[in-house]
């Protein structure tokens, strides 16, 4: 048997998520994002005075990305010290520079300013697929703008919308989570060159108690690391806080997502809208002629998860102690990674069953035509008002009459006779025409079709706006 198939392998990673986002969560990525770290370090106390030669920052940058983990994981093993591992066998390879790496810093230097580096990498993944699906919600809703459907309060049948504006109630979810997942990138900033316990003492030390030089070490690595500033006070680490506050984007995407497809899962129940179905494609093993919306349920399952881990962060920011405790370090390493992996996952499946979404429109028209002739007594009593007959004494006839044509279609199973038992009673004062034409669906939609364009013309095309080239390359795994 492989050695492969002989261990558990994270589904996340093999069935799940995207390779770009598995990358960005990558040992290899990691590492490298170490060692560009240590080269800037190198770099701004080259530049602050300190005695490190060009040869040896050369050497660094030489050996930047030729990581023998196999080395490494051997010196972890005797050290006990991922970190210090990494410094070693980084100083095998560049030994003209070994001296020099990791001057004046702590782990949390390398650790804590990956972190977040990495997770800036991963949110901008996730803010483009989420662009993504808001532009393919915005072409359905404007292409079903003007299409009537049954509307639902507590999944009974209540005023009419349209496809259209209900998908707008998907996008206007999405749109606040974009908005949210762009404030948690744009304000994210590094730990920075802080020291042990955050005091930047080491860096007193190596600069002669400068502390405009210390102060200036900090701003340099930064800099180098394409971040305008890091935090102002650390402990030994950045505020466990932020990463509760980016998976808590990610909450809110799953929560949205989780929304949208229960929508759809109970409007393929009613044979109105169908995720897409390939022709090879199987809905059960035992009953062959099923369509199950297995795409929406994965993300429904997916969504469920991330909602959950979220919770982790919050966990841990509550219970660190003073400058740190190292009881964050195992759950990180776990939480982080797999909600975005899991949120990547999701939006990838999103954008899939958005890109190919099936309406039946000749169902949702029988539905609407099933349903219109109770909605429309509110018109028909107004009418009949007008040709002077009593309000109350009318709408007690509406309600007996309403009962009675409920009675027919639930208990006997018979068409919907509610207009016909108002057109035969002459109190109504309306001809059988007079009613019918109280009967079209676009009378009972209101502003929908309206709300619709404006919607995308005042939100979603403004902040679409940025992302018109945007060209990402989506598949799924399973």
């Amino acid at each position: 048997m492989s050695n492969y198939y002989s261990k558990y392998q994270s589904p996340l990673n093999e069935r799940y998520a995207s390779k770009e986002m598995s990358y960005i969560f990558s040992d290899q990525n990691k590492f490298e994002t170490f060692r560009s770290l240590w080269i800037a370090l190198a770099e701004s106390e080259k530049e602050l005075g300190i005695d490190i030669t060009d040869e040896q920052i050369d050497e660094l940058k030489k050996y930047r990305t030729e990581i023998d983990f196999k080395t490494a994981k051997e010196i972890e093993k005797e050290t006990r010290h991922d970190v210090m591992a990494h410094v070693k066998a980084y100083g095998l390879m560049a030994e003209k520079a070994k001296g020099i790496i990791h001057l004046g810093a702590t782990s949390a230097f390398v650790g804590d300013n990956t972190d977040i580096i990495v997770m800036k990498s991963a949110l901008e993944i996730i803010e483009n697929k989420l662009a993504i699906l808001i532009n393919n919600l915005k072409e359905f809703s404007l292409e079903y703008k003007d299409m009537p459907a049954l509307g639902f309060t507590h999944f009974q049948a209540a005023q009419l919308v349209t496809v259209g504006k209900r998908a707008t109630l998907w996008m206007q979810d999405l749109v606040l989570d974009i908005d949210d997942v762009i404030y948690r990138k744009d304000n994210l900033r590094l730990r920075g060159a802080k020291g042990t316990t955050g005091t930047q003492a080491s860096f007193m030390s190596l600069f002669d108690n400068d502390e405009e030089k210390v102060k200036k070490v900090d701003e340099l690595v930064c800099e180098k690391m394409g971040f305008g500033k890091s935090f102002s006070v650390t402990g030994q680490t950045y505020t466990r806080k932020v990463d509760f506050q980016v998976l808590s984007a990610l909450s809110q995407i799953a929560q949205s997502l989780h929304k949208m497809t229960n929508d759809v899962r109970l409007l393929q129940s009613l044979k109105e809208i169908e995720e897409p179905f390939e022709k090879t494609q199987i809905g059960s093993s035992a009953m062959a002629y099923k369509r199950n919306p297995m795409r929406s349920e994965r993300i429904s399952s997916l969504a469920k998860y991330v909602i959950n881990i979220a919770q982790n962060p919050a966990f841990v920011h509550a219970t660190q102690w003073l400058e740190r405790t190292l009881d964050d370090s195992a759950n990180k390493r776990l939480s982080t990674p797999e909600a975005f992996l899991a949120t990547d996952a999701m939006l990838d499946i999103a954008i899939n069953v958005t890109n190919g979404l099936v309406v039946y429109e000749n169902i949702i028209k029988r539905r609407v035509n099933e349903e219109l002739p109770f909605m429309a007594t509110e018109n028909i009593l107004m009418e009949a008002v007008k040709k002077g007959g009593d309000r109350q004494e009318l709408h007690e006839k509406i309600r007996l009459y309403s009962m009675e044509a409920g009675k027919n279609v639930k208990v006997h199973g018979l068409d919907n006779n509610l207009l016909e038992l108002l057109s035969k009673d002459e109190e109504f004062k309306l001809t059988e025409k007079e009613i019918q034409d109280l009967l079209d669906p676009m009378l009972y939609i209101g502003r929908s079709s309206n709300q619709v364009v404006e919607f995308i013309e005042n939100e979603v095309d403004p902040r679409l706006k940025k992302y018109e080239n945007l060209k990402l390359n989506v598949e799924l795994h399973v």
